[in-house]
């Protein structure tokens, strides 16, 4: 399973792709989110990911119970219409980021949140689709961008596995089979406890896709440990300062964070290597402090080997130990000095 982004190669045989979302983390600043598009490239990110709505396409500026935000999250006390209000990304701004990401070396696409997005997007000519926790359930929004035939991102947050099924039968009737699903947990910061990354191989042999993780947690242990059971993209909020304020900044990384988690990906692709029992020459040149029996004592010609003047010890230039009780009781065919590997013709 492989698809790609831009200029990257996404699967099991490839680097984690690491995607640095920017949401809501530019404080209605077009030059903190140039700044944070760059520090991004500098912390490791592979891809910087954008958001595309407003207020009116994501949902209505109505104030009844059923709009307001009072599900014990960290924008309770708002309405859903204010949350978004401050929240989106203007769009004008979005080609001049794509273009200054890619100045950069960064990929740069977007999560649209109705059909007027996917039709901005493809403007931008933006080289792939994230669709959101929230909109998997939106089947005519996840067949309208899989039409586009470009590779499709979906987060599972809020998902069951119906809803996972039927969001990928509707990318595969669409004619796109690049699909990748991320494990996520819709609670901002989501709690460790519910993180449940065994879900990564699951998600990936269940459904024949690639699967990665979108994470909400704070700090980089939970990606670190993705990455090391297969999560082939790593999705975090990234912003330049947490004192910037706003809808997503207490759960958001960093650069100095997410440099940190970048380097510590890195390390663990390195250490994954692969299923082997192989030594290499670097290993083999350490075994030789594995042990082997020596001559412990100083032994005279004829004189008994015994327990007490052979032993197995480190290093290993003497005979095997699994040699230990068949030399036992042996005679020395010569004088033998103490330090001395044992080896077959020093016996009789």
């Amino acid at each position: 399973m492989e698809l790609s982004i831009g200029k990257h190669k996404i699967g099991d045989e490839q680097k984690v792709f690491i995607i640095a979302e920017l949401s809501a983390n530019h404080g209605h600043n077009f030059d903190t989110a140039v700044k944070t598009i760059h520090a991004a490239k500098e912390a490791g990110a592979d891809a910087i990911k954008l958001q595309t709505y407003t207020p009116d396409t994501i949902t209505i500026d109505c104030d009844n119970k059923y709009f307001q935000v009072n599900q014990g999250t960290i924008w309770d006390g708002t309405t859903l219409y204010k949350l978004y209000q401050s929240a989106y990304t203007p769009w004008e701004w979005q080609p001049k980021l794509k273009k200054i990401a890619e100045d950069i070396g960064l990929e740069c696409f977007s999560s649209p949140f109705d059909n007027s997005a996917v039709d901005f997007l493809e403007k931008m000519n933006v080289p792939a689709y994230k669709i959101a926790s929230f909109e998997i359930v939106d089947i005519p929004l996840i067949e309208y961008t899989a039409q586009k035939g470009k590779p499709i991102i979906i987060s599972t947050g809020v998902a069951t596995e119906e809803d996972i099924q039927l969001a990928i039968e509707t990318c595969l009737t669409a004619g796109n089979n690049q699909i990748a699903l991320l494990k996520c947990t819709s609670e901002y910061p989501a709690a460790f406890d519910e993180i449940n990354l065994k879900t990564i191989p699951y998600l990936k042999s269940k459904f024949n896709v690639i699967a990665g993780l979108s994470d909400h947690t704070l700090g980089s242990s939970v990606a670190i440990a993705a990455s090391a059971i297969g999560a082939s993209i790593i999705e975090k909020h990234f912003i330049l300062d947490r004192n910037i304020g706003g809808p997503d900044a207490s759960f958001s990384m960093e650069p100095s964070e997410f440099k940190q988690m970048v380097e510590a990906i890195r390390t663990v692709e390195k250490a994954m290597g692969e299923a082997t029992l192989h030594l290499s020459d670097k290993v083999k040149k350490s075994k030789n402090f594995a042990r082997s029996l020596f001559v412990v004592k100083n032994i005279k010609a004829g004189e008994l080997l015994t327990p007490e003047n052979v032993k197995s010890i480190r290093p290993s230039n003497g005979m095997h130990p699994k040699f230990f009780n068949d030399v036992i009781g042996h005679k020395a065919k010569v004088d033998i000095e103490r330090g001395t590997p044992l080896t077959g013709d020093l016996i009789e």
